[in-house]
Parts: structure tokens; C-alpha cells; sequence
């Protein structure tokens, strides 16, 4: 059967790379930064990217604890950065290219000692030369020919190499010591568990339950699985467990959402478009499990230590699948996949998301659910 299932293993890169943390420092990088300096982190998007990049805080601050980071960021994320332990200062950032570029003089005030770019592109690398920070360090196969402005250029030698593990090369060449397993840590307030409580408590329902969420939004189209295999999905868990999906998304999701609740024959706790970003953590840090397409959410849910079922189609899980020893991957084997399409050339069409059944699904997910139900 042309179906396949796997699980990403946490703090494991590829198997061709050496560890994370056998990377040679760069000469003198680490001696040019000192245990108070001044840190500039570009990350402005996206949602997952930014989940990616939070075990990077997570070393810089475990080594050198009296630093100060400041994460720029899109607007659209600065609430979730919000949330991240050890960032001292969220710079958020509009979209237009005018607005990073007269971010430059007020950034050259912060008087960084170093700047941290991840993204890799033009309009990034620029912004860290215009920061002033006599430091840079960026990805030597950057694009849009973002390596220009660093001082320090950091290679990737293996593309297949997941992100997480990629964005920690640039700690490591900075002589930081990268943990085995990387920490991701989010600050979960009693004020987000508070908001999402009372979503809760307003559907009858307890979130302190065993209870699964489901995200069908992605942002390509074809990371999308069909709504009618979600909607099957969350109408076999219902007859089996009793109690109803969660289904979670942003406002732009609403609409994916509304046909789903449609297409389902069974009761289900709609939450789209009413979890503010920064209570996302906090709720997804309570679910038993979350069912999702290669997404932001997802890597949330991972971040949390929360077991995920990720449904992979055109993307590849070795590279953006949900990091951790506890998550199953799904996907329909193709010769073409992974593809990284936003349009699906295949004939039939999504045939690598098509062959997922509902029934692979709920095969894995029952004993997930039945083993939280025993920890309880």
C-alpha cells in the first residue's frame, strides 16, 4: 500500500550531517560577543519559521543569560514572540518595504553588538547592516544575495537538514554549546489559560478533558487534505470517545471551517477566529492531541510537547515536520512528493494527500488518546 508513517525524532538532524553540536565555531566569533551583549535576532515571519527559531533564544540565553535579545518581527506574529522565554524586546515590523527601511536609524540606536539573520533574504540581511552591529551572521546560501552583508556567513551543507537544526548551526558557529534536545519555551500565563478556559467553559466543556484539535487551514492550497476526510475524521472520534473535536484556526480559516462543521454529522467545539496568537500556546498546551496540515498551529502544538498527526503532502517532513520524538507524520506516497508546489501538477490531483484515509488517521490517533487517558 502506497502509504506511508514516521515519526521526526527531537534534536536528530539528518543523517548525513554530523550533530549540531560538533559545527566548528566560527574564528572569533565567540570572543566577540560577550555574556552582556546586545542582540538583534531577525525572524520576521512565518508562523512555523518562528516556532523553528525559538531553541536558538533557548541556547543563546542558557550560555550567555546576561544578554539582551531583541527579536524583530512581523506585526502579524509580535503577540506569540511575545510569549517567548528569553526574548527581551519584541521589534515588531509592517510588511511594506518602507517600513523596514526607516527601521534602520532607530535600530542603530539600540547600539547591538551583534545581529542574528535567519531569514535570509535581501531585505533582512539589509536590515542588519543598517542596525549598525559590528557583528553579522547569516546563512552562507542565503538568498537574494543576503550574504553580502554579513561578516560572518554560516554553510549549510545539507539542504534535508530540518529547520531547527539548521537555524542552530548559527548558534553553534557562534561557540555556543547546543543542547541535544533543543528547548522550545513558551511563557504560558495564567491570563491565556484564563481566556482560553472561558471559550471553553461558554461550549459546555472542560478543557482539562482529553479532548483533540483539529486544524484544516494551511497557507498553500495543496497542503490542504480534504475537508470531507477531516469532517469523517472528527465523526469516527466522536462515536468512539463521546466528546467533540476542537476546531481551532485563525478568522481566515473561518470559512474552511464552516464547511467542515457542514460536512460533519456530529457535534464538534468550533474555536476559529476566537483564540488571540498569544493564547495559542496556552491551548494547544492542553490538548491530547492535535490532527493538522502542515502548519503554524502544528508547530505550536509540538513546541508544547503535545503528540501531533500531521498530514504531509507537497512539503517534506524531514525539513519542516513536526520536531519531537512523539509525533506521526502521514503522508500518501508519490514519485513526485515532496514537490514544495503551491500548484498540484499530478494526475490525479493531490493524490499524495488523497490516499490518506480517514481510517490511517484515527488508527493512530486512538491510542494516543487512550494513553493520555490513562495518564489522567
Amino acid at each position: 500500500m502506497f502509504f506511508g508513517r514516521w515519526s521526526v525524532h527531537q534534536g536528530m538532524g539528518s543523517v548525513q550531517d554530523p550533530p549540531v553540536s560538533s559545527v566548528t565555531s566560527i574564528d572569533g566569533a565567540s570572543s566577540s560577543v560577550s555574556g552582556r551583549s546586545r542582540i538583534l535576532l531577525i525572524k520576521p515571519s512565518s508562523l512555523g519559521d518562528i516556532v523553528h527559531t525559538l531553541p536558538v533564544v533557548s541556547a543563546i540565553k542558557a550560555q550567555w543569560p546576561g544578554s539582551h535579545i531583541t527579536w524583530l518581527v512581523k506585526r502579524q506574529w509580535a503577540d506569540l514572540v511575545e510569549r517567548v522565554e528569553g526574548v527581551d524586546r519584541v521589534w515588531p515590523v509592517d510588511p511594506t518595504v518602507w517600513s523596514w527601511v526607516k527601521q534602520g536609524q532607530a535600530l542603530r540606536a539600540e547600539g547591538f553588538d551583534l545581529a542574528i539573520d535567519l531569514q535570509g533574504l535581501f531585505r533582512s540581511a539589509v536590515l542588519a547592516r543598517l542596525s549598525g552591529a559590528p557583528m553579522r551572521i547569516g546563512f552562507a546560501n542565503g538568498r537574494e544575495g543576503s550574504p553580502w552583508f554579513y561578516t560572518h556567513r554560516v554553510p549549510v551543507l545539507n539542504p534535508d537538514v530540518h529547520a531547527v537544526d539548521r537555524y542552530l548551526l548559527v548558534a553553534a558557529a557562534l561557540g555556543i554549546v547546543v543542547p541535544k534536545r533543543p528547548r522550545f519555551a513558551f511563557r504560558i500565563l495564567d491570563e491565556d489559560l484564563a481566556v482560553v478556559r472561558r471559550l471553553f467553559e461558554r461550549n459546555n466543556f472542560s478543557i482539562d478533558r482529553p479532548w483533540v484539535a483539529i486544524n484544516v487551514g494551511a497557507r498553500w492550497p495543496t497542503k490542504r487534505w480534504p475537508l470531507t476526510s477531516f469532517s469523517a475524521v472528527a465523526d469516527l472520534l466522536y462515536e468512539t470517545h463521546r466528546d467533540p473535536v476542537v476546531l481551532i484556526g485563525s478568522s481566515d480559516d473561518r470559512p474552511s471551517v464552516e464547511r467542515l462543521r457542514d460536512l460533519m454529522k456530529r457535534p464538534c467545539i468550533d474555536l476559529s477566529g476566537q483564540v488571540p496568537l498569544r493564547c495559542l500556546p496556552a491551548l494547544l498546551s492542553k490538548a491530547a492531541v492535535m490532527i493538522t496540515n502542515d502548519s503554524g498551529p502544528m508547530h505550536i502544538a509540538a513546541a508544547c510537547g503535545i503528540p501531533v498527526v500531521a498530514l504531509f503532502g507537497p512539503t517534506s517532513a524531514t525539513r519542516t515536520g513536526p520536531y519531537g520524538t512523539s509525533h506521526h507524520v502521514l503522508t500518501g506516497r508519490v514519485s513526485c512528493s515532496p514537490c514544495f508546489s503551491r500548484v498540484c501538477h499530478h494526475d490525479p490531483e493531490m493524490e499524495c494527500l488523497k490516499r490518506i484515509t480517514p481510517a490511517h488517521v484515527t488508527d493512530v490517533v486512538q491510542p494516543l488518546l487512550a494513553a493520555h487517558g490513562t495518564c489522567r
